[in-house]
């Protein structure tokens, strides 16, 4: 009985020391917390509270009734999506697209950080803003570039066509060129951006195994295969399971400001944001619209969760929880 009746204030002086460890921990790293503030804020505002607007998926909204006010109809918004003819082909083209950026952009950014780690530090800042430079443009100011390059009339690879003696080609007519035109568009704007997160990652490998693997006469080429790519799987693993949550999601200025808009590429460039876009323009209905975002939403998490556990099942070290 007297042992019973000590347990609860031991358990309670547990809980105390475990609270004053958090303060003490907050206390510490005060000054990080106070610069959190601003972005948990901005993350509580826009993330979350915008959350309770997800009904508008479940309801035939009205602006004149509001949201509440507004009349239930289940899942009949999700039937605009699913029921129409055009929506494996957008989801493949989304799907398939996404898939080719991840692994373009892992290879290539790989690539470029090991470069970047061979050269001489003296132009290592210089490459990282060449390469960075690019991740600010908007899709907008992109889609101008683009156009330069492959206006029909002026633009520079018609220039260079003719002065080849071939015939120009009507870049904006002809769906064949697009998903390599995408996919270069895509990879220009966003590899430096990725190849500067390997390069940290590089950065942070402990300079020691170079060494040891230099006295016992390794080459380059065996260093970055023994050494740099083998510590690195983790953090291409995390960058991956964080690409799968927006498989179904596509970067809307891509597609649509780089291609113009343009109905006779809709073969080559539309995607389920888009196709959404052009047919919500329409119809001007907030409730369809508002349920292809929460699709898309679902399923990239459910992919998450599926490639954390298929990583974690291989190899729990690399998961990303």
């Amino acid at each position: 009985m007297d042992i019973q009746q000590q347990a609860p204030p031991e358990s309670a002086a547990r809980q105390t020391v475990k609270r004053i460890s958090e303060w003490t921990h907050l206390k510490r790293n005060r000054e990080l917390v106070i610069l959190s503030i601003p972005m948990l804020v901005f993350e509580f505002l826009f993330a979350y509270c915008p959350l309770i607007f997800l009904i508008i998926a479940f309801k035939n909204y009205r602006y004149d009734l509001g949201l509440f006010g507004s009349e239930w109809v289940g899942f009949k918004n999700f039937r605009f999506f699913f029921v129409s003819h055009d929506a494996l082909h957008v989801t493949s083209n989304t799907v398939l697209y996404n898939m080719a950026f991840i692994v373009l952009t892992t290879v290539c950014a790989l690539a470029l950080a090991i470069l970047m780690n061979e050269i001489g530090s003296k132009w290592v800042k210089v490459h990282q803003t060449v390469l960075f430079l690019p991740y600010f443009l908007s899709w907008v100011v992109v889609g101008y570039i683009v156009q330069g390059f492959l206006n029909n009339d002026h633009g520079f690879m018609n220039e260079l066509l003719k002065r080849f003696h071939m015939e120009p080609v009507n870049w904006y007519t002809e769906p064949a060129y697009w998903p390599w035109i995408i996919m270069l568009s895509h990879l220009w704007k966003t590899v430096g951006y990725s190849a500067l997160i390997y390069y940290a990652g590089i950065m942070g490998i402990e300079p020691s195994y170079y060494e040891a693997a230099l006295i016992d006469g390794a080459s380059k080429w065996q260093r970055v295969w023994k050494i740099t790519l083998p510590l690195l799987v983790p953090l291409i693993l995390i960058l991956f399971i964080i690409n799968m949550g927006g498989i179904f999601r596509a970067e809307f200025g891509l597609f649509y400001f780089v291609p113009n808009d343009v109905s006779y590429l809709f073969d080559a460039t539309d995607v389920i944001d888009t196709y959404v876009y052009r047919s919500l323009k329409k119809l001007g209905d907030l409730g369809m619209s508002t349920a292809v975002g929460l699709y898309q939403s679902v399923v990239g998490l459910v992919l998450v969760l599926a490639a954390n556990a298929i990583i974690k099942k291989i190899n729990k070290e690399n998961a990303l929880w």
